[in-house]
């Protein structure tokens, strides 16, 4: 089974991203608390995708294109989007034994995402970034 979404690059468009997870994890069954964990890694990976990969101030109306995958309890998400290329998989892990004053700003997010789910992939195709997050949902 497959979803797809299109979003603009603007902050407003999480609220329609959370709508859409909400009716596909409504749809396949999934847990609410699996369903936490995939609200907070679309927060950051798209949120980096919004501030990011597009000039500051332009709105992209087919800025970000989402897609879920539903197939033998693994769910796949790819994020497409034709802004700035950007290998999140390439970002080194913060050091979190560090306390919060000593660590840089910036990076958690994509330690997260690669700590919740199984597998994070990334390729630059024609101008895309295509990021892919899979997990098994183990019932």
């Amino acid at each position: 089974m497959q979803k797809s979404l299109r979003i603009k690059n603007d902050i407003h468009e999480l609220s329609t991203i959370n709508r859409f997870l909400g009716k596909a994890g409504e749809e396949w069954g999934l847990s609410a608390s699996f369903m936490m964990s995939l609200e907070l890694v679309m927060e950051e990976a798209v949120s980096n995708i919004i501030f990011y990969a597009y000039e500051k101030g332009s709105v992209v109306d087919d800025a970000v294109d989402i897609r879920l995958e539903w197939v033998d309890r693994w769910l796949t998400v790819t994020l497409e989007d034709h802004g700035v290329a950007f290998d999140p998989t390439a970002k080194k892990d913060p050091d979190i034994t560090l306390s919060a004053e000593e660590r840089p700003i910036g990076g958690l997010g994509i330690f997260l995402i690669k700590k919740i789910m199984d597998e994070v992939s990334y390729r630059r195709v024609d101008g895309r970034n295509i990021f892919i997050m899979r997990k098994k949902v183990i019932a």
